[in-house]
């Protein structure tokens, strides 16, 4: 049944509309003629519109190879920089301090940072120029777009500051290498030793072994103790009697003895200094010593030096006093009044103290008459 409108249609014959079983007519099928021109205007929109179909497809196929071609080339060219910037720093690796500064594993943590920044904003630079323009291709107009988008981003820059403001502040943090994981920083708001760096957030690990997570945009001051040098300093007092060229001498040797050994000639990066007298007073002085550290080594040098100073004075019969105000100690000669009591109330026979704690004296029986 569904082949006999074809077979009319090869016929040249006009089927005419029969009555269906329910009486209502079926709709006419278009006739040779009307196939022929539908199929003759569509030749000719398809003969007159492909070449502007082939140039779209050929410029889009451009526009792509050519974001893909120069995302990639873009992408190597930052990594090779970044291998490069890592190895600028070898020419002061001969020194201990140029050593600490540029080690191995924080130049490598500080280049993939940057390295991972610098190519996610240049895939998004380039693959959104790419974007809009294969959106220009097929005509259509971006000026609404582009100002939906600048609406678009004024409102959340403004509904979003303070995260514009952490992740600025994070990518001028990992640019400039104000520190880097491993390092003790102190940035105002929590002090601590780096655990991770990240482009909002910075994380701390505290002396108490909390973890603080510092917003890099609240960071208004950072002081690194983990860069450059640390001091050592350690304050001895001694008695105002005491004869100085010999405390000093004592000290000179602590310094040397120390010095060459094992391993406080590596964490020291300086010789210790008997800097002086730091301050006189009536009864007490205050002797200097002062030393160049491995930074984040310092307290433990300043203990180091107050063991050896302490057993060097002991051995050396100098007396070290506790705080500036010490109080010398008188010589050690017996008491006469040690052994004596005080003077009591009680000792006087006739004093109220005395009969009134003397006991009651018994009383005598009395004689009951019959």
């Amino acid at each position: 049944m569904s082949s006999l409108p074809v077979v009319l249609l090869a016929a040249g014959a006009s089927p005419t509309s029969t009555p269906s079983p329910s009486g209502s007519t079926a709709p006419a099928v278009p006739s040779l003629q009307d196939a022929q021109e539908s199929a003759t205007n569509a030749a000719s929109w398809v003969e007159q519109n492909w070449s502007t179909w082939l140039a779209m497809g050929l410029q889009i196929l451009l526009i792509v190879v050519v974001a893909v071609a120069l995302r990639a080339a873009v992408r190597r060219a930052i990594t090779k920089l970044i291998e490069r910037m890592g190895r600028t720093a070898q020419a002061v690796d001969g020194t201990a301090l140029g050593g600490l500064l540029v080690n191995a594993e924080r130049r490598r943590q500080r280049s993939a940072a940057i390295g991972s920044v610098l190519r996610s904003v240049a895939s998004f630079l380039i693959m959104g120029t790419a974007a809009l323009m294969v959106l220009s291709t097929f005509k259509i107009n971006l000026a609404p777009l582009l100002a939906s988008a600048g609406v678009a981003g004024v409102a959340i820059g403004f509904g979003a500051r303070n995260l514009v403001t952490d992740f600025l502040s994070g990518v001028f943090m990992i640019l400039e290498d104000q520190y880097g994981v491993g390092d003790v920083i102190d940035a105002g708001v929590a002090t601590g030793e780096v655990i991770e760096v990240g482009l909002r957030v910075t994380k701390l690990r505290g002396a108490d072994g909390e973890i603080w997570y510092v917003r890099n945009g609240e960071v208004k001051r950072i002081g690194n103790l983990s860069q450059g040098w640390a001091t050592a300093g350690v304050d001895v007092t001694v008695r105002s009697n005491e004869d100085l060229d010999r405390v000093k001498e004592t000290l000179d040797q602590v310094a040397q003895h120390m010095s060459k050994e094992e391993p406080w000639n590596e964490l020291l990066w300086g010789p210790i200094e008997v800097l002086g007298l730091d301050s006189v007073l009536i009864d007490s002085m205050v002797v200097r010593v002062s030393a160049k550290t491995m930074p984040g080594n310092s307290l433990k040098v300043e203990r180091e030096l107050r063991w050896r100073i302490k057993r060097a004075f002991d051995a050396a019969h100098i007396r070290i006093v506790g705080g500036t105000t010490a109080v010398e100690d008188v010589e050690d000669t017996p008491d006469p009044t040690a052994t004596m009591a005080a003077p009591s109330a009680y000792s006087n026979a006739d004093s109220p103290q005395t009969k009134a704690a003397a006991p009651i004296p018994p009383q005598p029986p009395t004689a009951t008459g019959k």
